[in-house]
């Protein structure tokens, strides 16, 4: 039986979750807002003792990747490093898109297997961090940063099936795009307790990350804000 620690801080929500064979053990989520330094380790400890008191151990961290948010991804990765150091277990490192669509895929119910999944990131403006999978995840678009207009996603929504979209960059792009076989899903964000089937599947494989040299997945280069002017 494979325990592993589950972090999720990519985006607005924090989240952790302790998950061994399909189950989860113990959650603790936090939807108010970027509170990531202050809460973490918290939820981490949360879990730290529960594996104490039920005499168990840790096999693996998981840790959302990204993309997201710059902070709120050094937070999540930085936190899963000094675990799998003091512990002395793997890291296991997964792609925050790639979680959205696994989210939908086993949420909904109503969902056709011909659907297309998009998560989508809010970037700030127009831009959204985003990708395209089938059932089977395999990508239909890679991940990457782009700017909505018109002519976005137009190649799958032109194949006529169902094309998902979701996250909290979703709501933006109802102002462009224009499809019938458009479908937005709301209240879709990315979440520790989601990160079982593809954190299993990486234990399973032996699919870890390098816990020394790992970096989150920010798809484009940081850009600091200028601070505004103080009025006095």
């Amino acid at each position: 039986m494979a325990v592993i620690i589950n972090i999720e801080t990519s985006c607005k929500v924090c989240s952790v979750a302790l998950t061994a064979e399909g189950m989860v053990l113990k959650h603790f989520e936090d939807f108010e807002g970027r509170n990531h330094a202050v809460l973490l380790s918290g939820f981490i400890k949360e879990c730290l003792d529960f594996l104490d008191e039920k005499e168990l151990k840790a096999d693996a961290v998981a840790v959302s990747l990204g993309p997201g948010s710059y902070t709120g991804l050094r937070i999540g990765l930085s936190e899963a490093k000094g675990l799998c150091y003091a512990l002395d277990i793997p890291l296991i490192g997964i792609n925050t898109l790639e979680l959205m669509a696994t989210r939908v895929m086993f949420s909904t119910d109503t969902v056709s297997a011909d659907s297309i999944l998009v998560p989508m990131i809010d970037a700030r403006r127009m831009e959204v961090y985003t990708a395209a999978y089938d059932f089977g995840l395999d990508m239909l678009i890679k991940p990457m940063p782009l700017v909505l207009d018109a002519d976005s996603y137009a190649d799958i929504l032109s194949t006529g099936r169902p094309v998902l979209f979701f996250g909290d960059g979703m709501e933006k792009s109802k102002e462009v795009i224009k499809s019938d076989n458009a479908v937005f899903v709301p209240g879709v964000d990315p979440l520790a307790v989601d990160m079982i089937a593809l954190a299993e599947r990486a234990f399973a494989r032996r699919d870890f990350i390098d816990t020394a040299y790992s970096v989150p997945t920010y798809l484009k280069e940081f850009q600091a804000t200028k601070p505004r002017n103080k009025v006095l």
